[in-house]
């Protein structure tokens, strides 16, 4: 009786605590943009012309997630004054579907954005998005109720993912399956023993559900996953670098016009970028603190939270890992595109089962895509300049081979 108490209680100290970082963040029950210290919404922003840059500040959109870290660093840190760029506008967005609503509406310039996303909307959508950069690798988990124990026991339980079109689908259906478990997209009511109803949930929404009991797990970007942990309604039971090596997550994605008509400009934001990844790495607890909101408040998590994702070292799950030898962090930063990784991730959607029209990806060449939709050589010269791939611990090759191994 007396445990039960107690979880009773931390699902409301966990409501209360998420309710008011929502209603802080203006972004509790509302829809749309809602910048940090800018007074227009992304629905009244007004609408500039693709690729016409005289006048306008870098506006970046970026999800209360450790993913957008890089973006937010190289405004904290000044290097996109660096670059010539000025003071960078930061608007905090609630979903990914509302990312990319603004991001389609020329609202904002730059955003990090889901890679599958990101593939959805230059080939499903026919929208002329780049990805110019990885924003980071690794980042994710898979959380879950206390009391379950391996995926199995999701069977006839409910999972929530951030957007069909997320790493986290693809390799939360890859855990599914192979642990023999068939995905229901969607819908209501009970499911079969041998089933897991997938629901998608705006990543601040996760933990909250968790915790009243709405779902049984959830697979989502960091710090949701530190904070079901922190406040003792979820356990972490899969990492997801833990099941594909250094996985990208989050792409740094631009406007093709701005590439082609201003690509200064552009080369100005990939190098801001690339430079707080290598600024990241040396400095995580220092991150953490200057994104908390004990310190610039960019995230509306708190320090205690954001040091568990930022640790040097995962320690302390050595019984969940399955792959101790590839040495994963719960996060870390590496911005150079690897093709091999996008043609890997083409093949992998196509054996995801994901909501809406899917026609798109059958006529997807992996390869192709790799070269049209990823543009290395301004990452490329960045990262020369600050080192070399060997900065990010990366081989001099410029290639690598993909680890999926669930």
């Amino acid at each position: 009786m007396e445990r039960s108490s107690t979880r009773l209680w931390r699902r409301r100290e966990l409501l209360a605590t998420i309710g008011g970082m929502l209603l802080g963040w203006g972004i509790g029950g509302l829809s749309g943009c809602f910048p940090r210290t800018f007074p227009s919404s992304s629905r009244e922003s007004p609408v500039s012309a693709p690729g016409s840059r005289e006048g306008r500040p870098l506006r970046i959109g970026y999800l209360p997630i450790t993913d957008a870290s890089p973006l937010l660093v190289a405004e904290a840190l000044g290097f996109y004054r660096d670059e010539g760029l000025g003071s960078a506008e930061l608007h905090l967005f609630r979903s990914w579907a509302q990312l990319m609503e603004a991001f389609q509406a020329h609202q904002v310039d730059v955003i990090h954005l889901l890679m599958p996303a990101a593939i959805w909307l230059r080939y499903s959508r026919r929208f002329p998005a780049r990805v110019v950069a990885w924003n980071h690798v690794n980042g994710s988990a898979l959380t879950v109720r206390p009391e379950i124990q391996q995926l199995k026991d999701l069977g006839g339980q409910t999972v929530a993912v951030p957007f069909w079109y997320s790493i986290h689908n693809v390799i939360l259906q890859m855990l599914l399956r192979k642990a023999g478990l068939r995905p229901v997209l969607g819908g209501e009511g009970k499911v079969g023993a041998e089933e897991v109803r997938l629901v998608v949930l705006p990543p601040p929404e996760m933990p909250p559900a968790l915790a009243s009991g709405r779902i049984a797990g959830f697979i989502v970007a960091e710090p949701f996953n530190a904070l079901a942990e922190v406040q003792q309604v979820g356990r972490i039971l899969r990492f997801t670098g833990d099941v594909w090596k250094e996985h990208a997550c989050c792409v740094v994605v631009m406007h093709e016009a701005d590439l082609e008509q201003a690509p200064s400009w552009a080369q100005g934001v990939v190098r801001a970028v690339v430079r707080a990844q290598v600024w990241l790495r040396r400095n995580r607890q220092e991150a953490a603190r200057l994104l908390s909101r004990s310190g610039r408040a960019y995230l509306p998590h708190p320090p205690e939270v954001l040091e568990r994702v930022f640790a040097a070292h995962l320690s302390g799950y050595e019984s969940i890992l399955q792959h101790p030898e590839w040495s994963p962090l719960r996060i870390d930063f590496q911005p150079y595109p690897y093709p091999s990784y996008t043609e890997a991730l083409v093949s992998a959607l196509k054996e995801t089962e994901v909501d809406g029209e899917t026609g798109f990806l059958s006529t997807l060449e992996p390869a192709e895509v790799a070269r049209d939709l990823v543009l290395e050589e301004w990452v490329r010269q960045a990262i020369a300049e600050v080192g070399g791939p060997e900065i990010f611990s990366q081989p001099a090759t410029w290639s690598r081979q993909e680890h999926i191994e669930p």
